[in-house]
């Protein structure tokens, strides 16, 4: 199970379970990732609904860098993702909200 006091979220990839977390390090590789804006940009974007799927993406492989993962967004686009592109972007959210929050609170 992923620790959300410790900010992570389960991610399962064909199959398998995967352990993500938006590290400060993998905070940074998103920040280059997404080239324009800030994060707060990228927030404020979920949180009126107008993300995009390369912002997912971006979440979902900074999160699985931060959690150990050694592959690249190209990896991403040749693996099943458990719950597909809706489970993908939920999970893209809760790693952002993780990262911002202390469970519990808010």
């Amino acid at each position: 199970m992923a620790n959300p006091w410790t900010g992570e979220v389960a991610i399962w990839l064909d199959g398998q379970r995967h352990v993500a977390k938006l590290t400060l390090g993998a905070l940074a590789e998103l920040e280059t990732a997404l080239e324009t804006g800030t994060l707060i940009d990228l927030v404020e974007r979920f949180e009126g609904g107008r993300f995009s799927t390369r912002d997912v993406l971006a979440l979902i492989v900074a999160g699985l860098r931060g959690g150990g993962w050694q592959g690249t967004a190209a990896d991403l686009r040749t693996v099943e993702i458990g719950g597909g592109p809706v489970e993908a972007s939920r999970a893209a959210a809760e790693l952002l909200a993780r990262a911002f929050s202390v469970p519990g609170e808010g």
